[in-house]
């Protein structure tokens, strides 16, 4: 079974305020549901964070400990942040999209991935747990902007 997730959620400000802090991987356990870690293991082609950057983070998804390597695949800001997976127990597509909105921002994640080795029996509720979370991280992210969310 092939993950296809996405979630969206309309944020209070501006695009660049909340890209500024959702695209800096400094950021990502404060917000991502899972994430313990997360470290920045190779930088962008042109240094720094950007195109070709690597971030290994660290999850427990499914009780279990996951290790994996996200490397930018394109970096847009502050409209996009796409990342796939170099190294992990399962192939990993992760796109950040931050567009205008008249309300402010409107927010999106979307994952796409296989549920290869250990994950594949539990494909099905890997996918639901996966829509669950990205829900969760956008509400997390807005709390973490503006203090609220509904």
């Amino acid at each position: 079974m092939t993950i296809d997730v996405a979630a969206e959620r309309v944020i209070p400000l501006p695009p660049e305020q909340v890209a500024e802090y959702a695209m800096d991987w400094r950021h990502d356990a404060d917000w991502t549901q899972g994430i313990r870690t997360a470290e920045l293991t190779r930088e962008g082609d042109a240094g720094g964070f950007g195109v070709g950057a690597e971030v290994t983070r660290t999850a427990h998804f499914l009780g279990r400990r996951i290790d994996y390597v996200l490397r930018v695949a394109s970096y847009d800001f502050p409209r996009l942040l796409d990342m796939v997976s170099v190294a992990g127990p399962m192939p990993m597509h992760v796109t950040y999209a931050f567009d205008p909105h008249p309300d402010g921002t409107l927010a999106r994640i979307r994952v796409r991935g296989g549920s290869g080795g250990l994950f594949r029996p539990a494909a099905p509720l890997m996918a639901r747990q996966v829509r669950s979370n990205i829900g969760k991280d956008l509400r997390d992210l807005e709390r973490r902007l503006t203090g609220h969310a509904e």
